[in-house]
């Protein structure tokens, strides 16, 4: 996989705007997935829970958005399948990470498709947190940015 993960990481550090969807536990991971690409590789990137792609951030999706869809083959897949189709219809380039199961059966043509084993619906958001790591570790690479200390961060603790 990291070969496919270094291709696609070239491919976002020409991007300006990345948008990340996710349904159920797919949601915080493509709100992180944004966070991440956000503070190591300073490209915009917004994460959004798939079924709220109608509220707003269908209105950006054209051929120069890559749209990186978190979608483990679960109850919730079709309706992530059918966001990727309004995707797909407005010239999105979709970038899927999904398992083995979906990859079987999603029909959609993606720019690439990432497939991860099969898991346990409760370690899932571990296993794909991975993928997701790696593509802002690689593209702020490929960016020359430095990963160690990104700009503007601070880590801080706040003692009561």
């Amino acid at each position: 996989i990291q070969p496919e993960i270094e291709f696609l990481s070239r491919e976002l550090s020409k991007c300006r705007d990345v948008l990340y969807l996710g349904r159920g536990t797919s949601f915080p991971l493509a709100m992180e997935g944004a966070l991440k690409l956000k503070e190591i590789s300073y490209i915009h990137a917004e994460g959004y829970a798939a079924g709220e792609l109608k509220h707003g951030p269908i209105a950006l999706i054209d051929e120069n958005m890559p749209v990186i869809v978190i979608a483990p083959h679960d109850r919730l897949f079709d309706k992530t399948v059918s966001n990727m189709q309004e995707v797909a219809a407005r010239g999105g380039r979709i970038i899927l990470i999904t398992d083995e199961k979906g990859a079987a059966v999603s029909k959609l043509e993606t720019m690439h498709t990432l497939v991860l084993p099969v898991v346990d619906e409760i370690i899932a958001p571990m296993i794909f947190s991975l993928p997701i790591q790696l593509l802002a570790y690689h593209t702020a690479l490929f960016m020359g940015t430095d990963v160690d200390q990104p700009r503007n961060l601070a880590k801080s603790v706040t003692v009561e």
